[in-house]
């Protein structure tokens, strides 16, 4: 008897070699299956070799289902977590582009003020010819 060391936890459930050279998909969907505990997972290895087949074909269906539920939920939770961080860099994007054009509109009002002054400054020296 092996103690499962594939599942990457510290994991209770001890799998016999002979099942996991028979059905090594199986065992590995037990192993990470979120909807159970070590004590459940355990009796599912244990019965695993009176099922029968039709049995043993149901259990993966419904491990692979939850599988692949779990999966969809990661990825629609991925792709909100995506898209906020994408909201944030636009807005992000935005209020520099708007702290960039105020500058810009400041420097060009203080330019047209020199420009009056020195304008001013030339009409007064004019007239003093």
């Amino acid at each position: 008897m092996a103690d499962d060391a594939s599942s990457g936890s510290a994991s209770g459930v001890t799998i016999p070699d002979d099942l996991r050279q028979k059905f090594p998909d199986l065992c590995e969907l037990i192993l990470k299956s979120e909807s159970m505990n070590d004590e459940e997972r355990q009796y599912w290895v244990n019965i695993l070799p009176i099922m029968t087949p039709e049995q043993v074909q149901n259990l993966r269906d419904i491990l692979d289902n939850e599988k692949e539920q779990l999966a969809d939920i990661d990825a629609k939770y991925s792709t909100q977590i995506d898209s906020a961080s994408d909201q944030e860099l636009i807005a992000k994007t935005e209020a520099s582009r708007r702290k960039r054009r105020t500058e810009h509109a400041e420097q060009e009002e203080e330019h047209e003020k020199k420009e009056e002054e020195q304008t001013e400054d030339l009409l007064k020296k004019i007239e003093q010819l």
